[in-house]
C-alpha cells in the first residue's frame, strides 16, 4: 500500500532552492503541507520559488561555502519554527574538466559545495533532528558508484557524501533519526544545462555514462526526496537509493 507523503505541521530547510531539483523538491515538500525554509546563494530564484510554493516560506540567502553560513540556516528554520523535522541537502555544483588542469579554485568550490556543506548543516541539524524524529536526505549522484572521466572533483564529492550517509547512519543507529541519500542520474537541471564540457575531450567516454533511456525526470527525485524526508520513509535508514534509469546497472 502507497505511504502518503504528509509532512503537515513539520519544519524542512532545502538548499539549492532557487532552481532545478532543489526547487522541485520545495515544491513537493509545499504540497505536502511542511513549513519551508528555502536557501541558496541566488536571492532572486529564492524569491520565485517561494512564489511557487504558496503560503510563508522563509527564504533564506546564504552562501553555504562558508560554515557559520550553514549553520546560520539551521538556526533560522528553528527560530521561524520552533523545530526542524527534515534536512534536505540539494544544492551542488559540477566542474567538468581535465584533471590535470583543472584550476584549484574550482576544485575547492566542488568541496566546498558537494561535501563540506552538507556536513555543516547536518552537524548544526542533528540535535534538533534528535528532537522530533527527523530526517537528513543528501542528494548524492549516479556518479558515486561510477567512474566519470572529465568530472573526477564532483564524483570524488559524492561517493565521500555516500560515505558520509552511511558512516553517520551507523553512528546514530540507535537514535531517533533518519540519514539517507539518493544518487540521481543525468537530469534536465540548470546544472546540467549550464555545463561546460572541454572542447578537446573524447566524446567516447562521455556516453558511457549517459543512460540508455534517456535523463532522469526531476519530480521524480524530488518525490524520493520528499518520502524520504516524511514519515512515509520511516522504514529507510543508511540508504543511497539509485534513480538513474538503470546508468549504474551495468
Amino acid at each position: 500500500m502507497a505511504q502518503v507523503i504528509d509532512m503537515t505541521g513539520r519544519a524542512a530547510l532545502v538548499t539549492g532552492a532557487a532552481s532545478g531539483l532543489g526547487r522541485a523538491t520545495a515544491l513537493r515538500l509545499a504540497e505536502a503541507g511542511a513549513n519551508l525554509v528555502l536557501v541558496d546563494a541566488n536571492g532572486a530564484g529564492l524569491a520565485e520559488t517561494a512564489g511557487l510554493c504558496g503560503g510563508e516560506p522563509v527564504v533564506h540567502e546564504a552562501n553555504l561555502t562558508d560554515p557559520d553560513a550553514c549553520a546560520g540556516a539551521v538556526a533560522a528554520t528553528v527560530a521561524r519554527f520552533g523545530r526542524l523535522d527534515a534536512l534536505c541537502n540539494i544544492a551542488g555544483v559540477i566542474r567538468m574538466a581535465h584533471s590535470h588542469l583543472m584550476p584549484r579554485s574550482e576544485f575547492d568550490l566542488t568541496l566546498a559545495v558537494n561535501l563540506a556543506a552538507p556536513w555543516h548543516l547536518t552537524q548544526a541539524a542533528i540535535p534538533h533532528l534528535l528532537e522530533v524524529n527527523g530526517a537528513i536526505v543528501n542528494c548524492a549522484s549516479s556518479a558515486a558508484f561510477i567512474g566519470e572521466a572529465y568530472a573526477t572533483a564532483y564524483a570524488a564529492t559524492k561517493a565521500a557524501l555516500v560515505s558520509m550517509t552511511k558512516s553517520l547512519a551507523m553512528e546514530y543507529a540507535r537514535q531517533p533519526i533518519r540519514i539517507n541519500a539518493v544518487c540521481p542520474g543525468g537530469m534536465a537541471t540548470n546544472i546540467a544545462n549550464e555545463m561546460h564540457v572541454p572542447e578537446d575531450v573524447d566524446h567516447e567516454l562521455l556516453t558511457r555514462y549517459m543512460g540508455l533511456r534517456g535523463m532522469v525526470e526531476v519530480a521524480d527525485v524530488a518525490e524520493l526526496i520528499a518520502m524520504l524526508a516524511s514519515p512515509a520513509g520511516r522504514s529507510y535508514h543508511g540508504s543511497a537509493l539509485s534513480i538513474d534509469a538503470g546508468i549504474t546497472a551495468g
